[in-house]
């Protein structure tokens, strides 16, 4: 457990019934998991800012829908470069990293939650940050992918999308149950309307702790990295991660290239939403999206692919897949 693989040949039959398969069950049953929370803390906002609404928070519909259109545009950036951590970083290395990362905009979302006078920019950012999440689809499936032989890759691939995607759905039952229980401590809100969730209707007047709606993710997060440190596999061959650096390189690499998909998708924000009171600088040109997703792919390619050394040369090896 935990240890880089050679050699990982699932294609020979003997070898996938004595060793693959078991190595393979286990990284799925921890990509899956990983992937869901990833979703969940992606696609959170869709609830948050309701809820928002509903414990009157000072904010205009109008300032509170931009988190959800931050969190989505960033997290579509995010999957460019996470497409290549496999290749560059190593399965175990990306899956674990990259899970601790979420980590950062679910702590700060249950602070910022716990404040009434938290500016709308805080949010925003966190709501930027939380984007991760969306990124990291790209890089578990292109992980899972190299554990199985083409005869199951269906089922795994199918099932780590499936259940990853599944996180939605949790996340849409989990928020609004666990604000009704002071579980993590902080002041309660009292509800101004009542709130209307996929497990009924919470009264107007009733205490909540909407700060929940962030910490509830660390107790997911916390043991789902420590899993994939111990749990998962770099596969050091030629056709998969062939020439990883150490688990900081690693960190590093990945780092740098999802500042670059950050830069990228804050420029297309810029371009695309509308200035409100509050909230993070933008252009307040309101560019269609349609205009800007060709614009920030482009620049995102463009930038991954100046990237020098041998991280730019794994880069330009794996773009002539496409």
């Amino acid at each position: 457990m935990g240890q880089d693989l050679r050699n990982w040949d699932v294609e020979d039959e003997g070898y996938w019934a004595s060793t693959g398969k078991s190595i393979a069950t286990r990284n799925l049953w921890i990509s899956i998991p990983s992937l869901l929370v990833g979703f969940a803390v992606w696609l959170y906002w869709g609830i948050i800012t309701v809820q928002m609404i509903n414990l009157g928070f000072p904010f205009e519909k109008s300032q509170l829908f931009t988190l959800g259109a931050i969190a989505g545009l960033t997290g579509a950036t995010l999957r460019i470069p996470s497409t290549f951590f496999i290749r560059i970083a190593g399965g175990r290395n990306t899956i674990f990293f990259t899970t601790a990362l979420l980590m950062i905009p679910a702590l700060g979302t249950g602070l910022a939650l716990m404040n009434p006078d938290t500016p709308l920019w805080k949010f925003q950012l966190l709501a930027f940050l939380s984007g991760i999440g969306g990124g990291n689809f790209a890089s578990s499936m292109s992980n899972i992918s190299f554990f199985y032989p083409k005869k199951v890759q269906g089922y795994a691939l199918g099932m780590n999308a499936g259940l990853g995607n599944f996180g939605v759905t949790t996340m849409q039952i989990l928020i609004p149950l666990v604000m009704t229980v002071g579980i993590f401590g902080g002041p309660s809100r009292t509800l101004v309307n009542t709130s209307g969730t996929l497990i009924g209707k919470i009264p107007a007047g009733y205490e909540t702790y909407i700060q929940n709606a962030g910490f509830i993710w660390l107790v997911f997060l916390i043991p789902l990295a420590i899993a994939g440190w111990f749990g998962m596999n770099n596969i050091r061959d030629e056709h998969v991660s062939p020439d990883i650096p150490n688990p900081l390189g690693s960190f590093a690499v990945i780092t740098f290239m999802l500042l670059i998909g950050l830069v990228t998708a804050a420029f297309g924000l810029w371009l695309m939403l509308p200035q409100v009171e509050g909230g993070l600088p933008t252009s307040g040109w309101m560019v269609s999206k349609w205009i800007v997703l060709p614009i920030v792919i482009a620049l995102t390619v463009f930038l991954l692919k100046l990237i020098p050394g041998q991280v730019g040369d794994n880069l330009t090896r794996q773009y002539r897949i496409f």
